[in-house]
């Protein structure tokens, strides 16, 4: 049995001015690189093997700061498990992507939830393979995150619905057994004491995800 633990990356300046990031590649903050180093901190009372982590910078970077808290070696980067692409809509806000692409209007260049997930899933068996029985910290995206738990729950919103967040910083866990991948913890707090970090959630950043969704 392998488990993957997805974790979402730190906080950019673009998550708090709620523009899409998508595959424009948008640093952390220091807000961010705070609440990677918190993540670490709470992984660290795991038996991690291998951290693996998107190649934009902000995954990248989250991954390589909770690498060094686990003391493992740096990132292998993943070019499969990068964000979301959300073309013509990345560098807006929720105003400007209404007022650009009413509802019913298709945004050029956004990439749908199945080719998202059709690049997402070969990409972390692939990690599972590897692993081979470890326990691997996957530094990626919100969009990522999201649509695999839906795939993995059937879209049952008693786990995963439009309003719930997912945070900068939040851990959630996966096991992998004969190829299938199981949601063993949605946010996971590592303990009951612990609150996953980040105070803003990925669908008010994000004005796209679960509003007209292609599938």
């Amino acid at each position: 049995m392998t488990l993957l633990y997805l974790v979402r990356h730190g906080e950019t300046d673009w998550n708090r001015a709620r523009r899409i990031q998508g595959s424009t590649d948008i640093p952390l903050n220091d807000v961010g690189r705070r609440q990677a180093a918190e993540a670490g901190d709470l992984l660290a009372r795991r038996p991690l093997t291998e951290v693996v982590a998107s190649p934009l910078s902000r995954a990248a970077e989250t991954g390589a700061i909770i690498a060094g808290r686990l003391g493992l070696p740096a990132p292998r980067l993943v070019p499969d498990v990068a964000e979301r692409r959300y073309g013509e809509a990345e560098g807006l806000t929720g105003t400007e992507v209404e007022a650009r692409f009413p509802a019913g209007v298709p945004v050029p260049g956004r990439e749908s939830r199945r080719e998202l997930l059709s690049r997402v899933l070969p990409a972390l068996a692939e990690v599972a393979r590897a692993a081979d029985g470890g326990a691997v910290v996957v530094a990626t995206h919100g969009a990522v995150i999201r649509a695999v738990v839906n795939h993995v729950t059937g879209d049952d919103d008693s786990v995963l619905h439009v309003g719930v967040p997912i945070r900068n910083g939040s851990v959630h866990v996966f096991e992998v057994a004969d190829g299938s991948l199981v949601l063993r913890a949605f946010d996971d707090p590592i303990e009951e004491e612990s609150e996953a970090t980040g105070a803003v959630d990925f669908d008010r950043q994000n004005a796209l995800e679960g509003a007209d969704d292609p599938a």
